[in-house]
This record gives C-alpha cells, sequence and structure tokens, in this order.
C-alpha cells in the first residue's frame, strides 16, 4: 500500500512538472514579476500533487475494481436467470438477448445520473454560469440537465455494448441530432452545451464508466473488450449536448407561452369593457 502510494506520487509529480514549468517560467522570464502570495502557490500545487495521488491510488483500489464488479455480477448467467423468473417474461421475451440485461440498463442510468450530480467540474462550471447570465441559467437545472443526457447515454452505450452494434452509427446520428439542434436552441446556450459534454468526462464520472464498459464487454458472451469495452464516455460527452440545448428550448418554449398567456388577457378585458 505504501510502496503503491509513493510509485504513483513520484508519477503524478512527473506528470505535473510540465504544468509547473510552463507556468512558472512565463512568470518569471515572460512576465518578470514574482507572483503574488508565491508561498501559498507552491502549497497549494503540493496539494494537488498529493491530491491527485490519493485520488489515483484510490482509482485503482476502488471504483476501477467496484465498477468492473457491478458489471460481472449484472451479467452472470445465474442472475439473469433469476430475474426472468422474478419478472415472469414470457418466452418470446426470453429469447430477447437484450432485454435479459435490463437490470444493466437501469444500473447505468443510476449511476450515469448520480455521479455527474456529484461531478466538481460540473458544479463549477454551473454556478458560473449562473453568476455570467444573472440568475437567467439555474444551477440546480443546468446540473439536472446534464446528469440526464449522461444517464441516457451511458444506459444507450450499454446497450450497444449487449447488442455488439458499431460505434459510429450512434455518434453520427447523436451528432446529426446535435447540428439540427444547434439551428434552433436558444444562442446563448450553445457553446455551454457543448462545454457540458466535456466537464462530464471528469474525475467521478470517468472511472466507474470506464470500468462499466471494459467489465460489460468481458462478461457479455460474445464482445470483445478492446473493440466493445470503450466508447462509454463517448456516450456520455455526447448526450449532455443534446439535452442541455433541449433544456434551453423547453425552456425558451415555456417562456414564451407564459408571454403569450399574459399578452392575451389585456385584450380580452378590453373587449369585455367595450361590449
Amino acid at each position: 500500500m505504501i510502496s503503491t502510494l509513493i510509485n504513483t506520487l513520484m508519477n503524478t509529480a512527473l506528470d505535473i512538472l510540465p504544468i509547473v514549468v510552463i507556468i512558472f517560467g512565463f512568470q518569471f522570464a515572460v512576465i518578470r514579476k514574482v507572483p503574488p502570495n508565491l508561498g501559498r502557490v507552491v502549497g497549494g500545487f503540493l496539494w494537488v500533487l498529493f491530491g491527485l495521488a490519493l485520488f489515483l491510488v484510490g482509482l485503482e483500489l476502488c471504483l476501477f475494481p467496484l465498477g468492473r464488479l457491478m458489471a460481472e455480477q449484472l451479467t452472470d448467467p445465474i442472475f439473469i436467470e433469476s430475474s426472468r423468473l422474478m419478472a415472469n417474461l414470457t418466452s418470446s421475451e426470453q429469447g430477447s438477448h437484450w432485454l435479459n440485461y435490463y437490470w444493466v440498463y437501469l444500473f447505468a442510468f443510476l449511476i450515469g445520473f448520480s455521479t455527474t450530480i456529484a461531478e466538481p467540474s460540473l458544479i463549477a462550471v454551473a454556478i458560473k454560469a449562473n453568476e455570467v447570465s444573472g440568475g437567467a441559467i439555474s444551477v440546480t437545472g443546468l446540473r439536472i440537465s446534464v446528469a440526464i443526457g449522461v444517464a441516457v447515454g451511458i444506459t444507450l452505450g450499454s446497450y450497444r455494448i449487449v447488442v455488439g452494434d458499431p460505434i459510429h452509427w450512434y455518434i453520427i446520428a447523436g451528432y446529426i441530432i446535435v447540428i439540427l439542434q444547434t439551428t434552433i436552441a436558444p444562442k446563448l446556450i450553445i457553446p455551454l452545451a457543448f462545454d457540458s459534454g466535456g466537464v462530464t468526462t471528469s474525475t467521478v464520472t470517468v472511472p466507474l464508466v470506464a470500468a462499466l464498459g471494459l467489465g460489460l464487454s468481458e462478461t457479455v458472451p460474445g464482445r470483445n473488450p478492446l473493440i466493445d469495452g470503450f466508447g462509454l464516455i463517448a456516450f456520455a460527452s455526447l448526450f449532455p449536448i443534446i439535452s442541455v440545448m433541449a433544456y434551453a428550448q423547453a425552456s425558451q418554449f415555456w417562456l414564451n407561452r407564459k408571454k403569450d398567456s399574459t399578452s392575451i388577457k389585456p385584450i380580452t378585458s378590453e373587449h369585455n369593457d367595450s361590449q
């Protein structure tokens, strides 16, 4: 355990070394000023170093094994057979290969939603978007819409692994929807929607999603981990773009409808007065 932590700490130090060199190189060689609160900045880098190292160790000890274990348990033939009996599936339904994994789809949806809601980077972006927009963009609304997009994307990606479909058809269809949405979505929300797809693939979501995909591809019969195991993160990045723009479109629709309803009332009252 200690040796693993030390090795991870050394590797993390090498990973963040270029960042330190670039930042301090520009500060001293180009700007030629000592940064304010230099001791605080150096201390912050040390906290980042230790935090990343501990996080990576936690991934290896917990999140990666947990995601793979859940995939193995949910796709175990004994568990699937018992689930069939509990659900009282008919013989025709039992013959549907993809339908046997409905617990996988439910788990994928819930884990996608919950990990995204807890994503620190998404919380930070939502707060900044709320501040910049003057409260027009709701922090809770943005987080929920992104989480729903990730949940739907991971669920669809899990279905793709189960049935073995090529991933490119799903991605092409998804981006066609995105392109169509950008023509009718509110212009102010489009850049935020694209950024929302990126912030979801961060510290909390990626480890569990990647482990889930690899676990499914290893346990579902006929699947290749190298071909089918990867790609869930692409779904988790794509579908939040769709869901955020859909959220903005729905909000704009209801706002316009509310304005229309309020504008009709004075006309009706004036008509009654004239009578």
